[in-house]
Formats: structure tokens, sequence, C-alpha cells
């Protein structure tokens, strides 16, 4: 029997399994807005803790991480730190967002705009940049699955359809059951990956050098330098590491989807406690780096590094286990696009299409029309990720040069009275058009430093000083942050 033979099936089986429980997570509930997008705002510690780490650890852990230290090697190091640093972060963040979406029933991280500054405007603005730079985040998980079913078909199924196929479940399980089925799917893909991180990351290195250590020794003996900044690359030196896991660090958490996360939790107390275990969850990280500093030395020479942790797998175990380590990260794939596309539809339909055109929709039809455009964003990410060659991560930091840049007007609408809807909006356009201008004319990094963050540092000077120069807004704002802040002293 041929090894693609045994391989798919267990595959396509796990997808199945998946999608099913996706499905059948909104079974007998009636779908409305506060439903689809928050859940009822019901989730206790563990379905928050296994929704977040849906969304954190995705494709890119599971083949960009161990991508990056095949083929650029010390910088890849980044990713440790940001994470851990962006759990400290959420942990005094990310209650008093939920208290002020609990308090005003907020649905997504534009309505939190809208509330806070006051101004329709800028809230719409904020939901369009934030679909679009959720469409290569999307892009990145639908790229990593057609990889996946390449590698394990042994190219008989072209990566094309496997993206095509992906889209069609993903789209099926989020239009009939909304966050749920996020959550619901992620209990799978979490127990399976953490199954697959522990038997690849342990298992390569001792079927072909004896243990972790004695990998390492003989990586250091042939390419040493791949181990140290700026490892393979030319100018991923310390500036970029640091530069790096800041902008990260602090985008983290706001994401736009990473909002409906936080609205679906029942208590702000809930969100603390899975900001101290989330960080457990970082321990496969290293697993998956062992994976890709191994295939430097199992498979040298690949031209794409995203595909070296599968390519090896496939190359050392049996084709049932290539199989088992495939459906586990087609899920890790699957639930990250599946919370994408319902914030992006979302975002669409109740932020941007209503209040613009039609100011009368009633929640019933902006759930229609944020279903319908599930479909069409998916389908835009699927034509990137079909026709695109970025890598994993590539994809992931050039959607974090935009997202982080929402980070002023969040931080600063939580903790500071004196911010101002002129200075976010002013700010907001200042790091966007910097990032932007930056990236696309190859200035990134500019001076050792991720581009990303020096537009973050504009971002941040610009709304302070244009706050600081326009009239203060503190009528009802006051109101608001002195409540929450007191909410927060009773939990």
């Amino acid at each position: 029997m041929k090894p693609s033979a045994i391989a798919l099936p267990i595959i396509f089986g796990i997808i199945l399994v998946g999608a099913v429980t996706g499905v059948y997570a909104g079974f007998r509930r009636q779908m409305n807005l506060e439903q689809w997008t928050v859940a009822g705002r019901g989730f206790g510690l563990i379905l928050v803790w296994l929704l977040m780490a849906g969304e954190v650890y995705t494709t890119f852990a599971f083949l960009g991480a161990s991508g990056w230290a095949y083929s650029r090697g010390g910088p890849t190091l980044y990713i440790l730190a940001y994470l851990t640093l962006a759990y400290v972060i959420s942990f005094f963040l990310l209650p008093r967002i939920w208290e002020m979406g609990r308090k005003f029933s907020l649905h997504t991280q534009s309505d939190f705009f809208r509330q806070r500054y006051n101004s329709q405007v800028l809230a719409s603005f904020v939901a369009i940049v934030g679909v679009l730079f959720i469409i290569p985040y999307l892009q990145l998980q639908l790229v990593g699955l057609g990889i996946i079913v390449q590698v394990a078909s042994f190219d008989a199924v072209s990566r094309s359809l496997s993206i095509t196929i992906a889209f069609v479940i993903v789209a099926g399980f989020v239009l009939s059951s909304g966050i749920r089925a996020v959550a619901w799917v992620s209990v799978l893909k979490d127990s399976l990956m953490l199954l697959a991180a522990f038997i690849v990351g342990i298992g390569v290195p001792y079927h072909y050098f004896g243990g972790i250590g004695a990998m390492y020794r003989t990586l250091v003996q042939t390419k040493a330098a791949h181990l140290t900044m700026p490892g393979s690359t030319a100018h991923m030196g310390h500036g970029w590491y640091i530069s790096t896991v800041l902008l990260t660090a602090v985008g983290g958490f706001t994401w736009p989807h990473t909002f409906a996360s936080n609205f679906s939790a029942k208590s702000g107390d809930t969100l603390r406690r899975n900001a101290v275990i989330m960080p457990l969850y970082n321990l496969t990280l290293p697993l998956l780096f062992f994976v890709g500093f191994s295939a430097i030395l199992i498979l040298p020479g690949l031209k794409n590094g995203d595909m070296a942790l599968l390519l090896t797998v496939r190359q050392t175990f049996s084709p049932w286990l290539l199989g088992l380590i495939g459906g586990a990260g087609a899920l890790t794939a699957m639930v990250p696009a599946a919370i994408l596309i319902l914030t992006a539809g979302t975002l669409f339909a109740k932020n941007f299409f209503r209040p613009l055109f039609a100011p009368a929709m009633s929640d019933d039809n902006v759930a229609r029309l944020a279903k319908l455009m599930v479909v069409v964003i998916t389908g835009v990410a699927m034509y990137f990720a079909i026709y695109s060659s970025t890598t994993l991560v590539g994809l992931l930091l050039f959607a974090y040069s935009g997202i982080a840049q929402f980070a002023p007007g969040v931080v600063f609408g939580v903790y500071w009275k004196r911010v101002t809807t002129m200075g976010v909006f002013a700010g907001l356009m200042t790091g966007l058009a910097t990032g932007m201008l930056l990236t696309l004319t190859k200035h990134d990094p500019l001076a050792g430093l991720n581009a990303g963050f020096i537009a973050l540092c504009l971002n941040v000077v610009v709304t302070v000083a244009a706050s600081l120069a326009t009239a203060p807004q503190r009528d009802r704002f006051e109101e608001q942050l002195s409540s929450i802040a007191a909410t927060q002293g009773m939990t």
C-alpha cells in the first residue's frame, strides 16, 4: 500500500472529526449575533484557555517556528520571548477590556473604539483596517494546511486543492456554530498538537543523533553561526530581536479576534487566571525548534523552510504517524482560521457596513451579512494563499506591523483619561502609513530595527502630542474608566 494511502485518510479523518465537532457545538442553539460572536459571555477558564491557545498556537507555531529555525536560526527565538511578555500584558489589560465589554454589550474591537472615543468614523476605520490585516493571517493558516496535505500525500494532492478543501470545511462550521465551534474544536486540536510536538521534538533528534544535546553539538560543529544573532540572515541582529519582541508582545492582544475571545469569558478573573497558565503552552515551541535545527543536518538545501518539519517527519516516521501529525497540523490551521473569518465578517457587517450604509439594519440581518462575508473574505485569503510565496512567519510579521498600531488606542483608552479621538486617529494613521511605507519599499528592518516597531513608536508620540494639543474628552469616559477601575479593584 502506498504511504499516502495510509497518511491521507488519517488526516482527513481528523479533519472530519473536527468539522463535525464544530457543527455540533452550535446544535440546538439559536445563533443570534450575541451567541455567534461571544457565545453569550459564558466561557469559563478551560474554554477560554483552549480558545486563546487555538488563536495563538497556529500553523505559525507548528510549521513556521520550525521553518524559521531551519532557514534563519537565532532570530527565531523572538517567538518565545514575545509570547511570554504578551501574557504579562494581558493579565492587566484584558480584564479591563472585558469589563467594558460586559457593561456596554460590546462584541468587537471596533465596538470598543466606538464606545471609548464616541466616534463612528474611527470605529469604522478600525474595522476595515482590522479586516485587511486579518487576511494575511488567514492566508498563513490556509498556506500551512496546503503544505500539510501536499507533503502527507507525497504530492498526490496539490496545495491549491487542499487549500480549497480547507476553505469549505472552515467556512461550514463557522457559519453553523460561530465562536462555540472554535472553542470546542480547540479541545481536539490542542490535544493532538501537544502529542505531535512531543513526538517529533524528542523523536527526531534521538532518531538521528542519539539525543537533543548531541544534535546541538553536531550543529555547532557544522554551522555554529546559525544559532546566534543574526543567524543565517543579514539584518536580524539584536536590535531587530528586541524591537520585534516589543512590537509583537504589545500587539499580541490587540488583534481584533482576541477581543471576541476576551468578551466570551464569564469574568475578568477568568482572564487573569488564563494569563497565568497560558505560558505553559510555550513548552511546545522549543520542541518544534529542535525539529527545524535537526532538519538542517538531515535535509540541507530546502528552498522553503516551512516544509522542514513535515518533510523530516515523512522521512523519519511511518505513514500512519505522518497522518496523525499532519492531522494535528491541519487543525492548527483550521481553528485560528475559523475565529479569524468570524471576526472579519462581524467587523465588516456590524462596524463598517451597517453604520455607514444601512443604519437601520437589525442584528439578525447583521449576522446574515457577516456570514456572507465569511465566504467572501476566506475566498480572498484563499486566492493569496494559492498565488503568494511569502513565508509563514513573514506573513505574521507583516500582519503584526499593522495590527500593533491599534495598541496605543487600546492601552491609552483603558489607562489614560486625557487621550482624545483626534489623538488616536492621528497616531493610527501615522503608524499605519509609516509601517506600510517601510515594508513595501523593502526597508524592513531599518537601521537594524523592525519597521513595525519604528511605526509604533511614531504612533505613540503622535497620539500623545495630538491628544495634549486637542480639547480634553472627560465627560462620560472618565466615569466609564472610574467604574471599571473600581470593579477591577473589587475582583
